[in-house]
């Protein structure tokens, strides 16, 4: 990440590296097939942002400056690299300026070379999961534009969309718009709520400057996170959920922050669910077979490994994200309306907090009832 001790703690190409090498590969297709996905998956991604805003009513003049990339999964590694690179720069400038506090010497012995192949590692496992990302904080390169003033890009991962596609043997066509009505939801909240951008860095902002940079406190923090998942837990005790790695080296500050930054997500997440399936009845006719394979597929799970995997990584709290949101999406959007509901993106004051994630009625009797 930077320089402590005269060595760097994470090697950044060596992650992309690492990634790069170990990432499975993706399923088998013809050149001419490959093309013919791309082309398909650009044209679904601009057909979406007319549903998109029509469904949501959400105007926005803006959505050109964040061009769409479909990438493989190695393209899809790049990209994320950079962007961590971006988003934690603070932090690493923090972390520069203590590199020679106590234990310095100790992490800049155990180098950025291990670092980065553990990273690589876990974005090798990332790699081959993701279907379409929105980066909301993406710097642009010669490889992989963005935004000129501020934008971000999308990308589609066509490997990831194809596997999924074959594996719970839907119509093609169908699931790769499907797939696009949900990320060009991102886009348009973003590129529609001007401030939400800046909401969110800001947050991410405030939970990295409560991050330890103490080289022996980080030490102990990452022991004790081993030692606590080395232990395991009875099947029983996991009603809560478990914790994952990033919960496990929070300080109460970051939980806090973490908390606001949960219900976002739950928001961003469930209205785009909502909105895919919104607009689905219209324009993807298998829309309600997708959906219930899909949800099948998300209730099913994988390997236990697999499933280890996803809890330390805090991925199965992801995927409450999506359920959690679209309920309370759908449960606004029900008692006043879709305007009603878009009072949620006027400022930060209106978005919900994550008790009223759980409970849509206390968030429209704060917001609606108040201002009446």
């Amino acid at each position: 990440m930077t320089s402590i001790g005269g060595a760097e703690m994470v090697d950044w190409n060596l992650a992309v590296a690492t990634a790069t090498r170990l990432v499975r590969p993706g399923p088998e297709v013809s050149r001419d097939e490959a093309r013919a996905i791309v082309a398909e998956l650009r044209k679904h991604a601009k057909s979406s942002e007319e549903h998109v805003r029509s469904f949501t009513r959400m105007g926005t003049e803006d959505t050109h400056d964040t061009p769409v990339l479909v990438v493989d999964r190695a393209g899809w590694i790049k990209a994320n690299v950079a962007g961590f690179r971006e988003i934690l720069k603070p932090l690493l400038d923090k972390m520069q300026d203590r590199r020679s506090g106590p234990g310095g010497a100790m992490l800049g012995a155990v180098g950025g070379k291990v670092t980065g192949v553990e990273l690589g590692m876990l974005l090798s496992f990332l790699a081959s999961r993701v279907l379409g990302q929105y980066e909301t904080f993406a710097p642009a390169s010669r490889d992989l534009p963005a935004g000129e003033s501020g934008g971000g890009r999308l990308l589609l991962v066509a490997p990831n969309i194809v596997h999924v596609e074959r594996e719970l043997d839907v119509d093609p066509h169908d699931f790769r718009l499907w797939v696009c009505l949900h990320e060009e939801t991102h886009r348009t909240q973003f590129s529609a709520v001007p401030w939400l951008r800046d909401h969110l860095e800001g947050e991410i902002q405030a939970f990295l400057s409560e991050t330890e940079v103490d080289p022996m406190t980080v030490l102990e923090r990452i022991r004790e996170t081993a030692q606590s998942l080395a232990g395991g837990r009875p099947e029983a005790e996991e009603d809560d959920g478990g914790r994952s790695l990033v919960e496990l080296v929070q300080t109460p500050a970051q939980r806090e922050i973490l908390a606001r930054l949960t219900a976002v997500m739950s928001l961003l997440e469930g209205h785009a669910d909502f909105v895919m399936d919104g607009v689905g009845p219209d324009v993807v006719p298998s829309v309600a077979e997708i959906r219930e394979k899909f949800q099948q597929r998300r209730a099913r799970g994988a390997s236990r490994l697999d499933q280890a995997l996803r809890k330390l990584l805090g991925l199965d709290a992801k995927l409450r994200q999506y359920r959690d949101g679209e309920r309370f999406v759908r449960a606004v959007v029900g008692e006043v309306g879709m305007d009603g509901f878009n009072r949620v993106w006027t400022s930060p004051n209106t978005l919900p907090t994550k008790s009223e994630i759980a409970k849509p009625a206390d968030w429209v009797a704060r917001v609606h009832r108040k201002a009446e």
